[in-house]
């Protein structure tokens, strides 16, 4: 590993955290990483996004774990559905 790459995510918790830390900066929102329950819902009564705020953390994941998301795909519903189904799906498909 070269001095300038991050290392590895080693855990699925440490992913959700870093997921979580990506969304906050990305929409400025006014909670900790840790506040952010892993299984509630992102959008509506969970973490109360809208499909705006999703837009841009799909575009965010994208940049930061090279990442295809698609608008279009039907699997956005589940990828999207908590923190913890976004942290899963970043582990089976990043590059980075």
């Amino acid at each position: 590993m070269q001095d300038n790459q991050k290392p590895p995510v080693s855990s699925n918790a440490e992913l959700q955290h870093e997921v979580a830390e990506l969304m906050i900066e990305c929409l400025n929102l006014e909670v900790t990483a840790d506040q952010i329950s892993a299984d509630a819902p992102l959008y509506g009564e969970g973490l109360g996004l809208d499909s705006i705020d999703v837009l841009e953390v799909a575009l965010m994941v994208s940049k930061r774990y090279g990442l295809q998301l698609r608008a279009d795909s039907a699997d956005n519903q589940h990828i999207f559905s908590s923190l913890r189904s976004l942290s899963d799906y970043i582990a089976t498909q990043r590059s980075r």
